[in-house]
């Protein structure tokens, strides 16, 4: 047996079917031995999106891998495992190595220094006979705390050398270990939530990794109180219960506006409290929070922060739940009606003020009433939807309504144009039942769209979403001169005709009466088996303003 069949062993027995990659590391040659499926990309920072969003639909369970050759491999994949380190994301990332002798010498690229400070953990592989030791960490560091993706980087001159182990392996798939919160921290945060004016639960994907929805919903309705996510927790709450306010991050609903600036205790459960413009909402000024995360590097990092409580998700609510219970005594819960009364007359009323956008009729259509259509075009619950950044991610996030866990990719803290394709087509291959569809901008098909190949070729039919303007529309204020003597935002293609010749199914729509029929076409054509994608003729819609008319 050699380093790699070793290596290769141990991703079968954690549960790793697929692994995503580019050439060459002879690692793609041992998985493919063991029955482990390659998944090759066209670009590295692509094949890291795929496994990122591989890893989030299956929740971690398990996590997802990526492996690459050294030098430009491990360079192309930075922007890709930076995204995966902001969102959260449990991918191994098996890069190789320069030959040990060589490693150390100027100018070498080595992945184990380079990679440090956007992985979890990161360790070079340097004495075959460590190879399990080394990954039994990786798979703890993975599994326990706070995900992110965990680096082990393999010299070449290792991969290939006997290993000098036990045969048959010993190895055992590492598990989760899990705690609770101190009770006395769960006593007094009970105490607060019981006697709060207004209280407001915000939620954060780690209530997803915890598979915590059903305990965050019991308490939100013992309590009577609303809920709110982050972008990236999108879905850890369901948006058609009478209680959500949806999401909160550079653009909020009307609700959670409201219901945010009236509260007086906020819970944070499962959120990184994260100080950041684009995935989280800025908490006012005068709350008193209630910080629940499972890593001790979030507690009052960002905010004055009254009770801080360290541990799971799932365990920290159940343990609410329990105290609460006992001090609101015979009357058990709350009654919900009042609250879920002004959150749906608000909505009402903020979706009112949106409808001129939502049901437009003009043209170029507007990316709004695409998203509306949309919505009334498919099942929530039957499929798995994602942005890209920029303006596309402003427009979608407060109207689409995620209904179950995991059905909304969320993103945005380090957000690389294009990330959504691949994201789609990890969480496609993780879930090939599901109506998997990304959101994307023409300067985001511009940096990735070639991956739509990709797709095509690994049997992913997602559904790609194009919103074309022909201009970047989000850097209208800050590159007015540029373009008015040089052209600089004009961009343009027929990105249609360019799916169909990767050998997609593809649709080019102008007319807003005719967005409805195209989207039903193009989920059939998944269904099909084919990758299929949308092209929509849209207007220029300048993100500075529907940001503060989203929120108002």
């Amino acid at each position: 047996m050699l380093v790699m069949d070793a290596i290769a062993e141990i991703l079968k027995r954690e549960g790793i079917s697929h692994l995503f990659c580019y050439p060459t590391t002879p690692i793609i040659e041992a998985a493919a031995a063991v029955g482990i499926r390659p998944i090759l990309c066209r670009q590295e920072r692509v094949g890291v999106d795929m496994a990122n969003g591989y890893a989030r639909t299956m929740n971690g369970r398990p996590p997802a891998a990526f492996a690459m050759q050294y030098g430009p491999g491990a360079e192309n994949a930075f922007s890709g495992v930076a995204t995966a380190f902001s969102d959260g994301s449990p991918v191994l990332v098996l890069p190789l190595g320069h030959p040990r002798a060589r490693a150390q010498v100027f100018p070498m690229f080595r992945s184990s220094r380079a990679y440090d400070s956007i992985t979890k953990q990161v360790e070079e592989l340097i004495l075959p006979g460590e190879t399990v030791n080394v990954m039994r960490r990786a798979f703890s560091a993975l599994k326990n705390g706070r995900t992110a993706p965990v680096m082990v980087e393999v010299p070449q001159d290792v991969v290939g050398a006997e290993f000098p182990g036990d045969t048959p392996l010993n190895y055992r798939p590492m598990r989760a270990t899990r705690s609770a919160g101190d009770p006395r921290d769960i006593e007094e945060a009970a105490r607060m939530l019981v006697e709060a004016r207004s209280p407001v639960l915000y939620a954060g994907q780690g209530v997803m990794y915890a598979e915590a929805t059903a305990e965050l919903r019991e308490l939100a309705e013992l309590l009577a109180a609303p809920v709110m996510t982050t972008m990236e927790g999108k879905g850890a709450f369901p948006e058609d219960h009478a209680l959500a306010l949806g999401t909160a991050a550079i653009v909020l609903t009307g609700p959670a506006k409201h219901f945010l600036e009236a509260s007086d205790v906020v819970l944070a459960i499962g959120a990184s409290l994260t100080r950041h413009n684009i995935t989280t909402a800025t908490l006012p000024a005068g709350k008193r929070i209630i910080h629940a995360t499972n890593d001790a590097r979030d507690l009052h990092k960002a905010y004055e922060t009254e009770l801080a409580i360290l541990g799971d998700a799932k365990l920290v609510l159940r343990q609410l739940i329990d105290a609460v219970r006992d001090r609101l005594g015979a009357s058990k819960a709350r009654d919900a009606r009042p609250v879920a009364q002004e959150i749906a007359r608000l909505r009402d009323e903020w979706l009112a003020e949106w409808q001129g956008k939502l049901g437009s009729k003009e043209r170029p259509i507007t990316p709004y009433r695409v998203i509306a259509e949309f919505m009334r075009a498919v099942d929530p619950a039957e499929a798995i939807v994602t942005h890209d950044s920029g303006s596309p991610r402003d427009q979608i996030i407060p109207f689409y309504r995620a209904v179950t866990p995991r059905s909304y990719i969320g993103w945005g803290k380090s957000h690389a144009l294009g990330t959504g394709l691949g994201l789609t087509i990890g969480a496609k291959l993780a879930a090939p039942d599901k109506f998997c569809v990304n959101f994307m901008g023409d300067a985001a098909f511009g940096m990735t769209g070639l991956d739509f190949e990709t797709a095509v070729r690994v049997g992913a039919p997602i559904c790609t979403v194009v919103f074309n303007n022909s201009t970047m529309a989000i850097e209208t204020g800050h590159m007015k001169l540029s373009h008015e003597k040089y052209r600089t935002r004009d961009i343009g293609g027929n990105y249609a005709a360019i799916a169909r010749d990767l050998g997609g199914w593809s649709e080019r729509v102008e007319d807003p009466e005719e967005i409805a029929g195209a989207i039903r076409r193009a989920r059939r054509a998944t269904e099909e088996g084919r990758a299929a994608l949308l092209e929509f003729i849209t207007g220029p819609e300048q993100a500075f303003s529907f940001r503060r008319a989203a929120s108002g």
